[in-house]
């Protein structure tokens, strides 16, 4: 009875085995068949991109209910409430909801009352949603006086303002995707945009004023285009018009690095604990967190508001270069503080509110690959948007997932390669026990005899 059921456990593992065999040969050859996936594949983030739940309740239920959303460690929204119905509301609408003390109203009025008081270089102050705070740093160059009466102002508005002391300096990053350069410095190619007449660079307002000239190498050879517009401070965004109107191949992409890049499909707005990417000349592909939204950061040079704060380090450079998430677009590189060695604080431009100023649109691929433009509203949807100056065809791929994710990834033959081994593994082990056994069994059969 005993051997009968041995025999049918190793014919059922037989036949799996064969089957395996079957199913794996099947999957690799439709995945050689198949399309393959995409050159230019974006890296992968938990988040969402455009993270709508969030914001829409905070539009909804209004600046006295509400203190700002983010998303938690699995990518689910949170929004902050001032009240156990409004708490109801939001988990109603399918999010997860945290009672704090204090309203939006009270964040962005604590706030308001900074910006009254006479500017310190070297500060900067946003809101922590999760703590339910307004957040003001000041770096390095900030003396002891002006700290301790910047610190004054915040104990008079209230104690859910939390002074901090950060190393380094805020810089603009004016020394990206790929480099620019004019005499006033070396910045970032950001997106590539359409007016609808001409194509431009949208790149940070401090890389250079109105009338900048632009090119692509050192020695001048190469002109990229002007600078017609743009805004800083106070914003931090400027148009760079391409010396013959046009971007040129590769105008969908966005360099990071080693001849490969991320084609962009579409514009967005991001959330406080989103995964973002960043792109620069001077540092390469580097990705972290939203860490803040509506950030003031008071450079040397002057004060912008609005921004998006990370912890994605950056150097000089860097400037204008592109973020992004799921290849959708975020932002341009503003400036921080840190280095890519012990991390730091990046800024960015939102780039909506950059377009909409402007007037211009992201370029995005069409199906057949060519270049079109998408609404300067968040949440586009289309093919692929921007950024190397002039665009180049070379610009390929970058490979954002990890080994696990192409082997499974059943457009590949990674998953048909791994059934096949597993199957031929099961095979010989199934080939090895029944040889095995009937060595044991003629050792049993004859061993009166040994000796």
């Amino acid at each position: 009875m005993r051997h009968a059921r041995r025999r049918i456990v190793r014919r059922t593992a037989k036949l799996a085995a064969v089957g395996g065999l079957l199913l794996g040969g099947t999957m690799v050859t439709r995945a050689v068949a198949s399309e393959p996936p995409g050159p230019s594949a974006a890296p992968h983030t938990l988040a969402r991109t455009v993270p709508g739940t969030g914001a829409e309740l905070v539009s909804r239920l209004g600046a006295s209910r509400t203190a700002g959303h983010w998303l938690d460690a699995d990518g689910r929204p949170v929004v902050a409430v001032t009240d156990g119905s409004t708490a109801g509301e939001v988990r109603r609408a399918g999010a997860e909801a945290k009672v704090v003390r204090h309203s939006m109203s009270e964040l962005e009025s604590a706030a308001a009352t900074l910006r009254s008081v006479p500017r310190v270089p070297g500060t900067a102050w946003a809101f922590d949603y999760r703590a339910n705070e307004v957040v003001v740093r000041g770096d390095s160059t900030v003396s002891g006086d002006d700290w301790s009466r910047l610190t004054g102002v915040a104990e008079d508005i209230g104690g859910f303002v939390r002074m901090e002391r950060t190393p380094g300096e805020f810089t603009t990053r004016l020394n990206g995707a790929e480099p620019i350069l004019s005499t006033a410095g070396r910045c970032s190619a950001g997106f590539n945009v359409t007016d609808g007449r001409s194509e431009f660079i949208l790149t940070a307002g401090h890389c250079g004023p109105t009338g900048s000239v632009w090119f692509g190498d050192e020695g001048g050879g190469r002109q990229v285009g002007r600078t017609v517009a743009g805004s800083f401070p106070g914003d931090d965004f400027s148009l760079v018009e391409y010396a013959n109107g046009r971007a040129g191949d590769g105008a969908d992409v966005v360099a990071v690095g080693e001849g490969k890049g991320v084609r962009i499909t579409g514009l967005g707005e991001p959330a406080v604990g989103q995964r973002v990417f960043r792109s620069g000349s001077t540092s390469g592909l580097r990705d972290g967190r939203v860490t803040a939204l509506d950030a003031t950061v008071n450079y040397p040079e002057g004060t912008v508001s609005g921004l998006i704060e990370t912890d994605v380090c950056a150097e000089p450079g860097d400037s204008g270069g592109p973020m992004f998430s799921e290849g959708i677009a975020l932002g341009v590189t503003s400036g921080g503080s840190g280095d890519c060695d012990d991390g730091g604080t990046t800024f960015f431009q939102p780039l909506p509110e950059a377009m909409a100023s402007l007037g211009v649109r992201l370029l995005v691929s069409t199906r057949e690959g060519a270049a079109g433009s998408a609404p300067s509203s968040p949440a586009a949807t289309g093919g692929g948007a921007a950024a190397a100056p002039g665009g180049t065809a070379s610009v390929t791929g970058v490979d954002g997932s990890p080994l696990l994710s192409r082997l499974t990834d059943r457009r590949n033959v990674g998953p048909g390669m791994l059934v096949v081994a597993g199957s031929v593994v099961a095979l010989v082990a199934t080939r090895w026990i029944r040889a095995d056994q009937d060595r044991k069994a003629y050792r049993r059969h004859y061993s009166a005899t040994w000796g």
